[in-house]
């Protein structure tokens, strides 16, 4: 079996799992994660990249609520292009959102672009490597890459305890990520 074909029946086992939550364990996750925080200080001023869900993702809006209230600056990804890294603009919750190619809402193209410190990423599956499975496109995976060429940029999944499977089959370039938090555990992947 290829990695790729068996990627992508990870992947739909796990956006199933992810479907089958209700709404309100949904909202229950969210506020937990919330509630909790990042499993660290963050600097005021830190610049945070969150996500707009879509479909039954993990919805950051909470967390990243907090996060501003601790002094972080808010940003929010663009799609460019496939194969592209994604830009990020800066945001805040009361800011209107527009509708980008992929049908994802976006910050307006005025809004200043930004590199973040800490990129906040949905998924539709993690093991405890620190892997995670998108959608397919490789977005985050060039972000992350790119980015981390100019500076080290921290990536923290968010998903719920039911999108964990026991292994990921990742390829050279697949970027594992520092951290993982779902309502249940924090998982901590950063190399001591």
């Amino acid at each position: 079996m290829s990695a790729s074909k068996s990627k992508a029946e990870l992947r739909a086992a796990a956006l199933a799992a992810r479907e089958a939550l209700s709404e309100e364990a949904r909202v229950a996750a969210a506020a937990a994660i919330a509630s909790r925080g990042l499993p660290f200080a963050i600097t005021p001023g830190a610049i945070i990249s969150g996500y707009s869900p879509i479909r039954s993702e993990f919805d950051p809006t909470p967390l990243m609520r907090k996060l501003a209230g601790q002094g972080a600056r808010l940003a929010l990804p663009v799609v460019t292009a496939r194969g592209k890294s994604l830009v990020f603009r800066l945001w805040s919750p009361n800011d209107r959102l527009m509708l980008g190619p992929l049908g994802i809402p976006e910050p307006s193209p005025a809004a200043a672009e930004v590199i973040p410190d800490i990129m906040l990423v949905p998924l539709a599956a993690f093991d405890r490597a620190g892997h995670r499975i998108g959608y397919g496109a490789g977005h985050y995976d060039y972000t992350f890459a790119h980015l981390r060429k100019a500076k080290a940029v921290m990536g923290i999944g968010l998903g719920f305890a039911a999108q964990e499977i026991r292994a990921i089959p990742a390829l050279p370039h697949d970027v594992a990520l520092d951290y993982v938090l779902t309502e249940k555990r924090v998982f901590d992947f950063r190399k001591d």
